[in-house]
């Protein structure tokens, strides 16, 4: 499966859309970039599959200029206008050619999802590689309202102990993407947010 960081070439604030061509071709996060539908474009005809990680306005601005662009089909954890398929925990979802375990990691948002499959983890902000305030694993914000570090830090915990062991590629909703031993990424941005200091200096 090869995976594109779709927002890449973007100069104002955005997630990172991922988009991942295989056997279902589909975007993983449709960001905020305005050149997403021409970044896919580059890739691909087709698009299969949205799947949301969550529905912050960096991780869906542009979903309705991809939904129009492409006839995809809409995944999602909470309701949305234009979302076809509700998923649950549990759940298994196609994403290029990999079948992703649905895993519920609320804690930064309320519909925050994970999708793990036996190589690769698609995290959205709940675990990152790195952020400007940690770098090798680091955690999403949870000083807004509605957050939660102490719900954030169940769902690391939940992520780990149903992630495979063998799972090296890591795509995250900011940062870089990173291939290597995921499980330590994540174990050790685990590890700081338990510390449960102030992740930025002004929180």
């Amino acid at each position: 499966m090869e995976v594109h960081t779709v927002t890449a070439d973007a100069e104002t604030f955005t997630c990172n859309a991922y988009l991942a061509t295989g056997d279902r071709t589909t975007l993983v996060d449709a960001g905020a970039y305005e050149g997403v539908v021409d970044a896919i474009r580059e890739h691909t005809d087709t698009l299969d599959a949205v799947v949301l990680t969550h529905q912050h306005g960096d991780h869906v601005e542009q979903l309705d200029a991809v939904l129009d662009a492409f006839d995809a089909e809409v995944y999602a954890y909470a309701d949305h206008a234009r979302r076809d398929h509700a998923i649950a925990d549990g759940d298994t979802v196609l994403v290029g050619d990999e079948d992703c375990e649905v895993v519920y990691t609320p804690g930064h948002a309320d519909d925050h999802v994970s999708l793990v499959s036996a190589a690769s983890l698609f995290s959205g902000d709940v675990v990152v590689h790195d952020d400007g305030a940690f770098e090798g694993g680091s955690f999403g914000r949870t000083d807004y309202p509605g957050q939660s570090r102490e719900r954030l830090i169940e769902s690391i915990r939940d992520l780990l102990d149903r992630m495979p062991d063998g799972v090296e590629h890591m795509y995250s909703g900011h940062g870089s993407v990173f291939h290597g031993d995921v499980r330590s990424i994540v174990e050790r941005a685990l590890e700081r947010a338990e510390r449960r200091e102030p992740k930025y200096p002004d929180e």
